[in-house]
């Protein structure tokens, strides 16, 4: 029966909140986590008490790192909130559960010269290399989730304003700019590699492969880390790129409630940790070039 709860619970997540996919994923995981470790006590998640709940979460999921945890405990509470709500259960034994104490932990970026160097990687004279180019100005230039990049179709495209519109976490739409040389590299990549790419055949995605289809995420992982590599880069994954767009801006004095607005985040308090990675930053330049550093 524990199964059916999950899939229920997640229907229902899916069909109220608009989570993605890769979250819901997540949550199945956790919940299936706990599980496990209640089956070892005879109970289950739709049975469990507080205490034994307790005790699961010390008996391995502790362990776990506290951002991982967090979200666990996040899943547990609307899970049974859910049961509470479909008359399942009559009390929440997640009530009172403790959270973890998270550190302040910096997102990893790259600085300006280091976007620099990965952006001038591809080989443009090639198709695909064209297409790459144009994928990761758009990615720097708006700061886009890697899911929204690969998800991006024509329509969410107005090249004449040269804004993106897209949907993020929690289906929630926004607009985002993308730039003078973004828009630039773009249209160089429509009007040179993508017709060649697709061969005449139709497809709505922006970015496109060899099979003529949209790119996945798993791609554009795969695609952004070697090219970083072949750079002598550290590694790097789609998410630096949105994160050195984020700091970057801050550390050229943009607004943190206009940053926000661009990140698509719900809370300014997930905004803030930018304003920590450029104080960061110069304090290393502090250190790096001042004679009493």
């Amino acid at each position: 029966m524990t199964t059916e709860s999950i899939d229920r619970f997640l229907d229902h997540l899916w069909l109220t909140d608009g989570l993605s996919a890769n979250t819901l994923a997540a949550y199945r995981r956790d919940l299936a986590k706990m599980q496990k470790q209640l089956q070892s006590q005879d109970s289950t998640l739709e049975s469990a008490s507080h205490a034994q709940l307790q005790q699961a979460l010390l008996a391995g999921v502790e362990r776990e790192k506290p951002a991982t945890r967090a979200r666990l405990l996040s899943c547990l509470r609307r899970y049974y909130q859910y049961l509470l709500g479909t008359k399942q259960r009559n009390d929440d034994p997640s009530l009172h559960l403790d959270n973890p104490r998270l550190g302040q932990r910096l997102p990893k970026t790259l600085s300006e010269a280091q976007v620099e160097l990965l952006l001038q990687a591809p080989d443009v004279e090639t198709p695909l290399g064209l297409r790459d180019r144009a994928m990761f100005e758009v990615l720097y230039a708006t700061g886009l989730r890697v899911s929204e990049l690969v998800g991006l179709t024509l329509q969410q495209l107005d090249m004449v304003t040269g804004l993106i519109i897209t949907r993020g976490k929690g289906n929630k739409e926004r607009m985002v700019p993308l730039g003078e040389i973004a828009l630039d590299w773009l249209e160089r990549y429509f009007r040179e590699a993508r017709v060649l790419l697709l061969g005449g055949a139709q497809c709505d995605a922006v970015f496109v492969t060899q099979r003529k289809a949209g790119m996945s995420r798993q791609m554009a992982w795969h695609l952004i880390a070697s090219y970083a590599s072949a750079q002598g880069l550290p590694p790097v994954g789609p998410h630096m790129l949105r994160h050195a767009f984020a700091t970057h801006l801050v550390n050229h004095g943009a607004d943190l409630r206009v940053v926000q607005l661009l990140l698509g985040h719900s809370d300014i308090s997930t905004t803030q940790i930018y304003t920590h990675v450029a104080r960061e930053r110069l304090k290393q330049l502090h250190a790096q070039h001042h004679p009493r550093g």
